[in-house]
């Protein structure tokens, strides 16, 4: 009532418009779910439902976090229990991406004597490129130690 007698209609097309290209993109799902709830409001015809709406939500998340929320398409749950969900996929791709850099960080090591990254495989065998075993051209080695990996440096 108040937006219809007070806010001109150019002005509620724009919002409306807004949340027809509204999605996630770089925002978290806390930051979307906002700009979602705000703009829902301006585009009723388009979340007339409870269950239009959680359509909407997830089928506009980032697409990782979207292909995990397929199942929630198919059962009937609120906008505040997809909220939550979708929050906690993403935290869970968070906490992966900050244990496959902590792993990477700890492989790879500190030690920057080595030009090439050692590989390392079950049971602490580790494995360096070939080059740094090799003499060097005037007879001295590429490395100080061409058989220590610099990840047994710790």
């Amino acid at each position: 009532m108040f937006l219809r007698e007070y806010v001109p209609q150019s002005l509620r097309d724009a919002w409306r418009a807004e949340f027809e290209q509204l999605y996630q993109g770089a925002m978290t799902v806390s930051e979307y779910a906002i700009c979602f709830s705000e703009l829902a409001r301006h585009a009723p015809s388009q979340v007339a439902t409870v269950s239009e709406s959680v359509r909407r939500f997830i089928e506009v998340l980032h697409p990782s976090i979207r292909t995990n929320m397929a199942r929630e398409l198919e059962i009937n749950i609120t906008y505040q229990q997809a909220v939550s969900i979708a929050r906690r996929v993403e935290d869970m791709f968070a906490r992966d991406i900050e244990e496959r850099e902590a792993n990477r960080s700890r492989e790879t090591g500190h030690y920057s004597g080595a030009s090439a990254p050692a590989t390392r495989y079950g049971r602490g065998f580790v494995s360096c490129p070939i080059y740094l075993a090799l003499p060097a051209a005037n007879g001295v080695p590429a490395h100080p130690n061409p058989f220590r990996s610099p990840i047994m440096h710790r």
